[in-house]
This record gives C-alpha cells, structure tokens and sequence, in this order.
C-alpha cells in the first residue's frame, strides 16, 4: 500500500513515516496543496492523508478538484480544526473521515483500513494463489497454516505481484510500489528483494513463482 501524506509539520511527518514503515506501508510526503494535486495525478497512491492548514491555503480545497478529477481514493483529513463545525465541513467537502490533533497511530491504522473496505474500494481481503495467503488488510502472509515472516521491502514486492496475480507488473510500477521517492535506490536493489523473495517462496513450498521479464518487469502466478 502506498500512501500520500500532505502535511508541513516536520516532526509529525517523520513519526508517520516511521510507524508506517513498521506496517510495511510505503509513505510519500509532500507539504503543499500546489505539490500535492501535481503528483496525485500519477495515480499511484491508495489513500491520501491531509492536513488543512497548509502554506499554500486550506486542505479541504483540494478535495472537490481531485474528486472532479475521477480521482476516488479515500481522504482522511488530519488537522487540529477538530470543532464539530469543522469536522462537519471537512466531511461535506468529499473527506471520506475526519481525525483531529494530536491523534493516536493505532486509531488512524484503523480507521485507513476501514476505508479502504468500503464497497467500491475494497479489494478482496484475502488473496490465495497455490498454497499461499495474502491478508491485504494486515499484510499478513501464510503458507498453509504457517505464518511467513519477511522483510518490509519483500512484503511490499509481493503485495504488489499479488494484486496482479497472474499479469506481468512492469518493472517501473514495481518500484513505485516498493520505494518510496525519498528512498536512497541501489541500481540492483529491486533485484535483490525480488531474488530473497523467490528463495523464501520455494523454501516454504509456498506453491507459486515469480517469473522474471528480464529488463521488463515480474508475474507471479501458481505453480503448475
């Protein structure tokens, strides 16, 4: 899951990050309304985090653009406006929830994947290929009934096959699935995970495999 976090508070944005990064969550920040509209155009993030008071003008008018857009990611709002009136406008405006400062990581995991359920935006939950399980809400992993512990850029390389199961996923798209914009890349690291990633799937008799388009990208499909 890749996130968009439009906030221009320093120390909030580098808590974020790191607790997202436990989750196994891709993080991307930018801490203006003008940066924000520019790089949602992309179309690569599955929800977008938004603070109001912003250097360039209020949060909230970002919304009817990028809804007018086609764009129907879900929008949580994070803001110290936490006044009823304030939380009543944020959610006419298009929000899909409203969380005032100073908020607790746990509630706001919650409730970005309470979103992300909702009909018309929810994938299926659990996706099973072979004899692997992937839980797309807790990115939890299973092969048969045995829990499959990996790395936080493994998991995100895998996540990012398994919602395409079956599809080559293009090695661009991969990428931006797996670093964030701010990540230092090696030129061989995507390589890397995927190669950790293929071992530990046959190691664990996981019943799938991840075929390599050499300079093109990666499918991973059930094993026949």
């Amino acid at each position: 899951m890749r996130i968009l976090l439009v906030e221009d508070e320093p120390q909030l944005v580098a808590a974020l990050r790191a607790a997202f990064a436990r989750h196994n969550l891709v993080m991307d920040h930018v801490g203006s309304l003008f940066d924000a509209e520019l790089i949602l155009n992309d179309g690569v993030y599955d929800a977008l985090l938004l603070d109001r008071q912003l250097p360039d003008g209020d949060g909230l008018s970002l919304i009817p653009k990028l809804r007018s857009n086609g764009l129907t990611l879900p929008i949580i709002v994070l803001t110290a406006k936490g006044r009823v009136p304030e939380r009543i406008s944020g959610l006419e405006t298009g929000a899909d929830d409203y969380m005032a400062k100073p908020f607790d990581f746990d509630e706001l995991l919650a409730r970005l994947r309470a979103v992300l359920r909702r009909p018309g935006l929810a994938q299926s939950q659990i996706i099973t290929i072979g004899r692997l399980s992937f839980d797309m809400a807790y990115r939890d992993v299973l092969v048969g009934n045995c829990r499959l512990e990996m790395p936080r850029r493994e998991m995100l390389v895998l996540e990012s096959l398994v919602r395409r199961v079956g599809r080559m996923v293009p090695r661009p798209a991969l990428m931006e699935a797996v670093f964030g914009f701010d990540d230092e890349i090696q030129s061989n690291a995507l390589d890397s995970h995927v190669s950790r990633l293929r071992r530990k799937l046959a190691d664990a008799k996981a019943g799938v495999v991840i075929n390599v388009i050499r300079g093109v990208g990666y499918l991973l499909r059930e094993e026949s």
